[in-house]
C-alpha cells in the first residue's frame, strides 16, 4: 500500500514545523508540502495531489474554509481526485470549522489534540471517513439538544418521512447504527437504507453534516 500524502495550511511556522516532524516520523505518512495562507493553498493541492490536507481555518489571504471550497471545486472542474480536508481549529465548537464541512471538508480537529489522534484522524479521513474532535462533537450534539435557533430548516427537512425524522434525531445524538436499530426495534440493514435516504433527501455527505446540519438549524434532537 503507498504511503499516504499529507499537506499542511497553518500560517504559524513553529506549528508547521511540528506537525512536518510528526507526518515525517510515520512510516505510512509522506508530507507532500505546507502553504502559509489560502491562496497558496490552493496552489500547493493542484502542484502536489496530495491525499489529505491538513487545513487551518482562519489565516491571512484566503481563509481555509474558502480555501476548502476552491480546492475541492477545481479538483472536481479538473477531473482529479480531491484531497480529503481536515480543519484544524482552536476552539472545541468553532462555527467556521462546521461551515467549513458544509463546504466539503472531511471533519475538524483540534490544533491541541494529541499527536496520536492527530495521526489517527489523517488515516480515518483517508479511508473516506469523518472525524469531528471529541469534546467538539459533545458541544454540537448539545447545542442541536437545545435547538440552535440559527435559522430554520430548508425545504428538504419536509421531505423526511416520521420514521426518516427519528434516524435523523438518533444520529445526530450520536448513536451509531446498531444503537438506533436497537432503540427503534429495526434491523441494522434498515436503518443503513433509512440513513442512506435522509442524507441524500438533506444533501449531505455522512453523518458529520448530519451533526452539524442539527447545529447549524433549529432542530432539536431530545
Amino acid at each position: 500500500m503507498s504511503a499516504i500524502r499529507v499537506a499542511l495550511v497553518d500560517d504559524q511556522a513553529l506549528f508547521r514545523a511540528g506537525i512536518r516532524m510528526l507526518v515525517e516520523s510515520q512510516p505510512d505518512l509522506v508530507f507532500a508540502g505546507d502553504a502559509a495562507d489560502g491562496r497558496a493553498a490552493i496552489a500547493l493541492a493542484e502542484r502536489s495531489r496530495p491525499d489529505v490536507m491538513l487545513m487551518d481555518v482562519r489565516m491571512p489571504q484566503l481563509d481555509g474554509i474558502a480555501a476548502t471550497e476552491r480546492i475541492l471545486a477545481e479538483a472536481e472542474r479538473d477531473g482529479r481526485v480531491p484531497p480529503r480536508i481536515l480543519v484544524l481549529t482552536t476552539f472545541d465548537l468553532d462555527e467556521n470549522a462546521a461551515r467549513a464541512i458544509r463546504a466539503g471538508a472531511s471533519g475538524f480537529v483540534l490544533k491541541d489534540a494529541e499527536p496520536e489522534f492527530l495521526l489517527a484522524s489523517i488515516r480515518t479521513v483517508h479511508r473516506g471517513n469523518a472525524v469531528i474532535a471529541a469534546n467538539a462533537t459533545r458541544e454540537l450534539i448539545a447545542s442541536a439538544s437545545r435547538g440552535s435557533g440559527r435559522r430554520p430548516a430548508p425545504a428538504a427537512w419536509s421531505e423526511l418521512t416520521a420514521r426518516e425524522r427519528d434516524i435523523f434525531r438518533l444520529a445526530a445524538k450520536g448513536l451509531s447504527n446498531a444503537e438506533i436499530a436497537a432503540s427503534e426495534y429495526l434491523g441494522e440493514t434498515t436503518v443503513k437504507t433509512h440513513l442512506s435516504r435522509v442524507l441524500g433527501k438533506l444533501g449531505l455527505r455522512d453523518r458529520v453534516q448530519l451533526v452539524v446540519f442539527a447545529y447549524e438549524h433549529d432542530l432539536p434532537v431530545d
